[in-house]
This record gives structure tokens, sequence and C-alpha cells, in this order.
């Protein structure tokens, strides 16, 4: 009893960090929205999906949140940031790996770090969704 609670407070406090993270990415991205816009265009791996793509991205972050705040959507939500951040990391992995020019759409705190930094962080996020979404499957089904 005492181990699934600590599991639950487990997923519960990375939900709450991954909520806060999207959160904020999402909104430093409305606040200069036409910066965040531009930057996107000018990715050289993204350069046909620049008209749709930001729009898409600050929704999938809103919508995730959402979706971790609450119990009976959390799995959902923690699948859904397992993936988002799968994207992220291998778009700065590719980007890392083929390009000079390397702009920056995160917005924020995230725009100030490195691009080494940003890859570092992004696959301990991943870890960390890894580890919330198999901790909330084994303990969040009732006892047999």
């Amino acid at each position: 009893m005492i181990m699934k609670k600590s599991n639950t407070r487990i997923v519960e406090f990375i939900s709450y960090f991954f909520i806060l993270l999207f959160c904020y990415a999402g909104i430093s991205k409305l606040t200069d929205f036409e910066k965040f816009r531009e930057q996107i265009s000018a990715s050289p791996l993204l350069n046909g999906s620049s008209q749709f793509l930001p729009y898409i991205l600050i929704i999938v972050e809103f919508l995730i949140a959402g979706l971790l705040c609450y119990r009976k959507t959390r799995t959902i939500g923690l699948i859904g940031s397992l993936f988002l951040m799968l994207i992220f990391t291998g778009y700065i992995a590719k980007l890392l790996s083929t390009s000079k020019n390397l702009p920056c759409s995160c917005g924020g705190i995230l725009e100030k770090m490195s691009w080494n930094q940003h890859l570092y962080f992004n696959v301990g996020c991943v870890i960390l969704s890894i580890i919330a979404l198999s901790l909330n499957l084994k303990y969040s089904r009732p006892a047999e």
C-alpha cells in the first residue's frame, strides 16, 4: 500500500511537471506568436508546414496539459507527453546532425538553452514520461 501511494505521488509529480512545461511553452509561443511562426518557417526541416504547425503545436501542448490534470485521462496525457517529447527530441537530434542554422521556436527559458542542453533536457523528459507512464499503468488499476 505504501509503495502504491509513493508511486502514485511520483506519477502526479511528473504529470504536474509536464502540465507546467506544456502550459509555459504554449503561453510563451502565444505571447510572441509571430516570432514563433517565423522561427518555424525558418527551420530547414519544417519549411513546408509552417502555415498550420504553429497552431497545431500550441493546441496539442494545451490539450496534453489538460489531459494530465485528471486521473481518468492521465494515461492518455502521459502517452501524449511521451510522443510529443519523442518528436521534439528527434527533431532536435536531426537538426543538430544536419543543419548549421538552427532556429529555436521554443520560447521563454527553453529558448536560452544551447541545442545540446535542449537535447539533454528533452531526453530527460522522455525518460520521465516513460517512468510516469509505466508507474501509472501499473498502479492505476484496481488491486486484484
